[in-house]
């Protein structure tokens, strides 16, 4: 399926005034969307009867998770059956900085459960770890019960113990779970995953060629320590996609031309995130699993996803190159030691740092001409952390890290592995401007 970018945003025009908005919106859903709002904030009648389970590639394109991987299943008498494991093991976040967290089935908010609108699922929840849980199912349409809020909706799930969710899904769309028992430590240790729920009928306006599924999350791990610390309210200092930071961040991969849908998920702590995507002109699509009409779309550049929310934007891939994608909270595409350093720049430190080596061998002021500087020295690190590495990128090395990736898009990709670099065409890479240059131009 091709698309043109320009037909793609020419769409929804519609949208441009407000009264031309709300009357396109309410005239193009007079009727179920508007009949489903008066009669029902919460997806209807559950007494239906289930649909046959959806099987991928077959009901629904599975989504691709960069870093991380769909939950197994297996259909037992018409129900699709997933098992969830909450544990703790050792994870790297990035090159360099390893930590003991917690979450689902060894990934670090990188375990997705994929499902289709009108069948019965069962989740299977094994705690391994040695405290209590439950697992929220982040704006699902369920029976109170199955809600997953420890003492609310039903008893905690003791160590070592297997409890059941069951349900029947009246909706689609891009949705999270998270542990409901002392949030603040399990989700700060790392007790999330995406929940994604395929539409039944697809429209047109519904199928896209890559959809992947992106889970933004912040902790605090100082250097030299082994675990995250779930008690940090402000000065988070590795942030992530998929459980990873930036370079371990793996890239999105898509062919010339093809529709890309990206939903983002965002279950950090304390902060909202303002997702850039060079190169692009996007779309809303949806938010919080509701799909927004066509009409009432709007384009981006940058999508804002608060905490506990999701959005869905997309985009037809139809300028190719490596175009990076990230927070645009400056300190979020930084990865440890870029917090709690005082501000160095424009100081030259003199003598000091000969006078403190007799001290501290090995010592260096740090800063002075910004951050970026630190990437390329050479001095000891602390142990276990991974501040500002000096990452080796096509033109330079890096000096970013944290909540940043990579869309790269390619003509001729014979697979969706990793391409490397984009070949720039010839005369189109800023570069040293020649003398003759800058005389014609009178610049000098």
């Amino acid at each position: 399926m091709k698309y043109s970018r320009r037909h793609f945003l020419m769409t929804g025009a519609a949208a441009a005034g407000g009264a031309a908005l709300v009357q396109s919106v309410n005239t193009a859903h007079a009727g179920e969307s508007q009949t489903r709002w008066e009669k029902s904030y919460s997806g209807g009648p559950m007494n239906v009867e289930p649909l046959p389970p959806g099987q991928p590639g077959r009901d629904y394109r599975p989504v691709v998770v960069p870093n991380g991987a769909a939950l197994p299943f297996k259909i037992v008498d018409g129900v699709k059956v997933f098992h969830l494991i909450a544990e703790e093991f050792e994870h790297e976040f990035a090159p360099g900085l390893k930590a003991t967290v917690w979450g689902y089935n060894g990934r670090q908010s990188g375990t997705v459960i994929e499902a289709v609108e009108g069948e019965r699922i069962r989740v299977y929840v094994t705690n391994k770890l040695s405290v209590p849980t439950s697992v929220h199912w982040h704006g699902i349409f369920l029976p109170n019960g199955m809600d997953g809020v420890s003492g609310v909706t039903q008893r905690p799930i003791p160590p070592g113990e297997t409890y059941k969710y069951e349900w029947t899904i009246r909706q689609y769309g891009t949705f999270m779970y998270h542990s409901h028992y002392d949030t603040m430590t399990q989700e700060g240790m790392g007790l999330t995953g995406s929940l994604i729920i395929h539409p039944r009928n697809p429209t047109d306006d519904d199928i896209v060629d890559r959809d992947f599924t992106l889970m933004l999350n912040e902790f605090r791990v100082e250097p030299g320590t082994s675990r995250p610390d779930p008690n940090e309210m402000t000065d988070f200092n590795v942030l992530t996609i998929n459980g990873k930071s930036f370079p371990s961040t793996e890239p999105l991969v898509a062919k010339l031309n093809e529709r890309v849908r990206i939903r983002i998920g965002n279950l950090s702590a304390m902060d909202h995130h303002p997702i850039h995507l060079h190169g692009y002109r996007f779309k809303i699509t949806a938010t919080d699993g509701e799909r927004i009409p066509v009409a009432a779309q709007w384009p981006e550049t940058t999508a804002l996803v608060a905490t506990g929310q999701t959005r869905d934007i997309e985009l037809i891939a139809d300028a190719p190159g490596d175009w990076i994608m990230h927070c645009h909270m400056t300190h979020h595409i930084m990865t440890q030691m870029g917090h709690g350093l005082p501000n160095m720049v424009g100081m030259e430190p003199g003598e000091l740092d000969s006078k403190v080596r007799s001290l501290l061998p090995g010592y260096m002021t740090m800063g002075q001409g910004g951050m970026g500087d630190m990437a390329y020295m050479r001095m000891p690190m602390p142990k276990n952390s991974a501040p500002m590495a000096p990452v080796q990128l096509q033109f330079s090395k890096s000096t970013v890290g944290g909540m940043f990736t990579v869309l790269k898009v390619r003509e001729n990709l014979t697979s969706y592995d990793d391409p490397g670099w984009y070949s720039n065409p010839q005369g189109t890479v800023a570069d040293r401007a020649a003398p003759e240059e800058l005389r014609r131009d009178g610049i000098a």
